[in-house]
Order: C-alpha cells, then structure tokens, then sequence
C-alpha cells in the first residue's frame, strides 16, 4: 500500500514538474500514467480490501497536484482532473445505486417513498398556472408523516426521490434550451439540476429526523421551529453564484389575490413557514393524536383571506388606483413574438429586426402624443448594439420629435477585461431619448448559472477556459434609477430577488421595468411561474411592474397585485397604459433584509443547536 502511494506521488509531482507549454486547461497525455500504474494493483487482494481508502488516496494525491499545478502555473491538465473526479464520481454512483436497491427491497421504505411522492407530486401542481394553490397547506403531510414514523435511512430514500419527482415537474421546461444550444451537455446539466435541488428534501429530512426527538424539558423546541429552518434552507438557494431561488414553497398560493396581501407583511419566506407549518401541524394531528391541530390550515387560510380581503377593500387598493394621473406614466410593451431558434440565427437577424420595427411602427400608438416609454424585450437586437448602427439609428428617427423613450434589450461588450477573456460582455438594456444623442446602458446585475457565466469564474480564473456552452456575461454592479418617473430597469431572472427590488426603492425607484426573454422555455408553465414571481416581488414592497416579453407573458401589475393586459404565450401584441408609480410602504420592505438574513443565521443556528444537543445526548449514555 505504501509502495503504490509513493508511486502514485512521485508520478504526479513529475508530471506537474514537467509543465507542459499550455495555457488554461491543457491535454497532456503523459498525465494518463498515474492512472495506468494503479490499474495492475486492482489485481491485488489487499488493495481490493482496501479499495475505499485506497481510492480515496489516490483521487487526494491528484488533487494535490492539480492545486500544486493551478497554484505554480495558472494551468490545469484535464486528464488529471478526469483521473481525479471520475472514478470518485463513479464509485459515489455505485455506493448510491446499492444503496436504493437494499431500501427498494424493504416494504416500508417503498411505502414511505409512495407517500412522500403524492405529497410532492401534488405540491408541484400547486404553483400557477396550475390551480390546486390552497392545496399547498395540506398536501406536504403524507412527507411529514412519513419522516414523523421513519428512520433515517427510509426518510432519506422517499425523500430524495420524491424530491426528484417534484423538481422534474417544476423545472422540466429547461429542455427546451436543447433547441438552440448543445443537446447532450444541457441534458446532463438539467439531470444534475434536479437531482442537486432534490438534496435540498434530502437534508430537510435528515434535519427533521434528527430534531423530532430533541425535547428541552418536555418541549419539542426544534420541531415547533422546523418550519423557520425551512425558510432558512430556503434562504441558502438565495445567495452566491449557485443562487437560483425559483419555486419557493409559498410561491404555491399565487393565484388567489386576497391570499397574497399579507406578503407586504411576512414576505415569500414567510409564507413558506407558514405552509411547512400547516403541514406540520396536521401530520402531528394523525401521528400524535393532537386533533385540535387539524384545524391548522383552515385557520391560515382564514387569516391570509381575511386580511387580504380587508386591504383589497380600500379604495386605495383599487386595481391600479390613481390619485394623480398627471403622474402615471402611459407606457407601451412590445411583445414581437420572435421564435427562439430564429432569433439567434444569424441568416434571420434581418428579418427579425424588421418583424421588431414593423410592430413598432404600426402598433404602437405614436399619434396620441402623450406616449412616455416603449418597452421592448431582452436581446430584442440579438446583437452587440455598438456593431448595429443602422438600428440605433432607427431607434433615434422614431422616438425624434416626440416625447417617448424608448428601453430596449440587446448585447454589449468593452474590452477591458483581463487574460484569457479580454473582452466583457454584458446582456444589458439601453435606454433612448428623444433630447439626447447617445443611450444610456444598463447591465444585467443577476447572471443565471451555467447559462450565462459559470459560477466562480471570477474566483478562479481557469473557470474562463471552459466552454459548455454558457454566455460569459459579466454582471453589472449599478441598480440605476431614470427619470422622469423614477423607473428602474430589471432583466430577466434578476427579478425574483427581493433584496434587488427593495434596493431599487431605497435609491428612489416607483416603478420596475422588467425586459425578458421567455422564449427560453417554450411552451410551459415557466413563464407563467416567472410572471407570479413579479407579482410577489409587487405586493412585498408595493411596487409597481411593467413586464416586457419577447414570446409572453407581458402584463402590468400595480402595487397590490392585480394584473392587467395580460398577453398570451407566442402572441404578436402591443399592450398599452397608464400605470399608478410606488405610493404604498409596506413592512416587509423596511424589514425584508433583516428578515431574510435572519433567516440565513437562524439556519446556521438550528443546525448547531441540534449538533450540540445530539452530541450532549450522546456523551450522556452509558
């Protein structure tokens, strides 16, 4: 054993040594012999004895070299990373296979699992569009009981899987990107999408497991705080550049307005709390006996109607309410209905862009005069617009002689970037004066992971070498404020992070001016989700939407939620109004930040607390 790990050592330090004269992330052939010279030690009884600790060894000492290589040279050698991570990721795969199959041959895990996936596979139906919403405060019990009544080893089987099945439903759409990009790879990365997300089910078991039994004199603290740690692990898929925070337990509740009003109080985490809690409570109900606790949902839902009843019934909260009209601005959204597969093809960027000016011209009203902003959507020049100046000429005669702005979406770039990319490009929008020469830019602050930058690319640069397909944008940094109006601009995914729309308000924003491209997902429920994400965002911090689409769903939305001209998916359409800027405060907006990183610490807290409790146990048994 020692004879192999010194081989194995002295082989890579060689290899690193001999600094191959490549850049980024070389294929160095000669890096394949570490691997070969352990291959006749499988043979071996004593190594196949000790197989695990051996693997281990072996991947720990590649690793050590690729970090001594990317430390000396900036370099990394892809046969050595394959030689490292491979066989890891393989032997991972054949522990987690034998592991489903014993627990596939136990009845009650299989009953476990049947139960977890009616819970889960309901829940996924709960989010708009779909209808079954209210149902989300009751249809996570079967999970509940299920992790109430189970071990470890069965939660963590139903849960995993059950998970899988809910996140396949919830984020099938991405498929559709296998029309304009590279099929097998977003395949693979859709797979481990979903199965990274099932994790998430698979250490909230784990937790809860852990906790149900932990009492603090009688008490089961950690389980009437479960919900909380929920909104906490929530929290976690908010932040870092893996952050893609899309179908948030209390996004499930969306369609019923009056339902909605108490967001501008609690926020989105809070209604995920109060949904695990409901289901809580009722699974406790069956489990324990405690059948007061049934009433549980009937309560939350009367108190969430109730009030949203009572503020929808001010005058104030009139669908988009306006005390001074001088001061809506009357904006019209474009929505070209450009199909994906088209509008990156360069054979039909002409067409597209003409299809784009025609709808302009003919459908938008310019004759009234009193016109403020046109809105058209993210990429609608599917081009670098410093390359385009026929277009930005277009766009300057239309608007010339008029009082109407007009904030469209396309591609930028400079090139004051560093080695191997030099140049930056950015996915932005850009705004357009009638009394100004030039546009002003805004640039997409909220990149979506793997679509368009790889996470940490900025961290290590070697990241800037691989290419799967992704945009490498660079984010921006400025959350702008433009007048008059005191509009912000927002594209995309960016919008469904609440700490960017209270950000915006706090520099002075009454109006968010959202330009997307949800052709992305085809015909789904994505979009619709997308949509329902904005209204939460709205009714949070009582702010106002404009949303701009390219194949749908454009729609206003004012400061309580109400929508209006909404447009159906892959329709040509114009759709115009005056809409009512920010004139309602809400707590959430004034909290929302300590609420949600409260969350975040409460959710490192919980996990010590339950680490400090479980080792205090078990250092007090005999």
């Amino acid at each position: 054993m020692i004879f192999f790990l010194f081989i194995q050592a002295v082989l890579n330090i060689a290899l690193v040594m001999s600094d191959p004269d490549m850049e980024g992330i070389y294929l160095f052939k000669a890096q394949l012999i570490p691997f070969l010279c352990a291959l006749p030690f499988i043979f071996k009884r004593d190594f196949r004895k000790n197989f695990s600790k051996m693997l281990y060894s072996f991947c720990g000492i590649g690793f050590l070299s690729l970090a001594i290589d990317y430390a000396l040279r900036s370099h990394v050698g892809l046969i050595q990373l394959a030689t490292v991570f491979v066989p890891l990721a393989l032997y991972g795969l054949f522990h987690f296979a034998v592991w489903n199959v014993q627990r596939a041959k136990e009845r009650f895990s299989l009953a476990a699992l049947a139960m977890s996936s009616l819970s889960w596979g309901l829940y996924a139906f709960a989010f708009p569009p779909l209808p079954l919403g209210p149902g989300a405060l009751v249809f996570l019990v079967p999970w509940f009981i299920v992790l109430l009544r189970s071990n470890m080893q069965t939660a963590l089987f139903a849960s995993f899987w059950s998970g899988f099945i809910y996140n396949v439903i919830n984020y099938y759409w991405i498929y559709n990107v296998m029309n304009v990009g590279p099929a097998v790879l977003i395949m693979i990365g859709l797979i481990l999408l979903i199965s990274y997300f099932s994790v998430y089910n698979t250490i909230a078991a784990a937790v809860f497991v852990k906790a149900r039994d932990v009492k603090i004199k009688g008490i089961p603290v950690l389980l009437i705080l479960f919900p909380l740690f929920y909104a906490g692990l929530e929290m976690t898929r908010s932040i870092g550049d893996f952050s893609f925070p899309w179908s948030h337990l209390g996004y499930a509740l969306g369609n019923q307005l009056p339902l909605l009003q108490a967001l501008s109080i609690i926020g989105i985490f809070g209604y995920t709390a109060i949904i695990i809690a409901s289901n809580l409570a009722v699974a406790e109900a069956f489990v324990k006996g405690k059948k007061f606790l049934i009433a549980a949902p009937v309560a939350i839902f009367a108190l969430l109607f109730g009030y949203g009843s009572f503020v929808l019934s001010k005058p104030e909260a009139a669908p988009f309410y306006m005390e001074n009209e001088a001061e809506a601005p009357k904006v019209a959204v474009v929505q070209p209905n450009i199909h994906q597969t088209n509008k990156w093809n360069k054979a039909y960027y002409d067409s597209v862009v003409s299809k784009t000016w025609q709808i302009v011209n003919d459908s938008v009203d310019w004759k009234s005069g009193d016109l403020d902003l046109v809105v058209l959507p993210e990429t609608a020049i599917p081009d670098f617009i410093r390359f385009r100046s026929r277009e930005k000429l277009w766009l300057k005669n239309r608007i010339k002689g008029t009082q109407t702005s007009l904030f469209i979406g396309a591609l930028d770039f400079d090139r004051e970037g560093k080695p191997p990319r030099p140049v930056n490009l950015y996915n932005s929008g850009f705004l357009f004066r009638p009394d100004e020469k030039n546009y002003t830019r805004y640039i997409k602050t909220h990149l979506v992971p793997f679509s368009e930058r790889l996470p940490f690319d900025d961290v290590f640069p070697i990241l800037n070498y691989v290419d799967v397909g992704q945009g490498n944008f660079v984010p921006g940094k400025e959350r702008p404020v433009f007048e008059p109006y005191f509009w912000s601009p927002f594209i995309c995914y960016e919008t469904i992070y609440g700490a960017e729309a209270r950000r915006s308000i706090r520099n002075g924003s009454r109006l968010m001016v959202d330009i997307t491209n949800d052709g992305w997902f085809g015909k789904s429920t994505a979009a619709a989700q997308h949509l329902n994400q904005l209204r939460y965002r709205a009714i949070e911090n009582g702010y106002p939407i404009v949303r701009c689409t390219n194949t749908g769903i454009s729609a206003f939305v004012d400061q309580y939620g109400h929508e209006d001209l909404k447009t159906e998916l892959y329709t040509e359409r114009v759709i115009t109004r005056r809409i009512p800027l920010r004139s309602r405060d809400t707590l959430y907006f004034h909290i929302g930040d300590a609420v949600e990183y409260g969350l975040l610490g409460f959710f490192f807290a919980y996990l010590a607390a339950l680490f400090i409790r479980l080792k205090t146990w078990a250092s007090a048994q005999p």
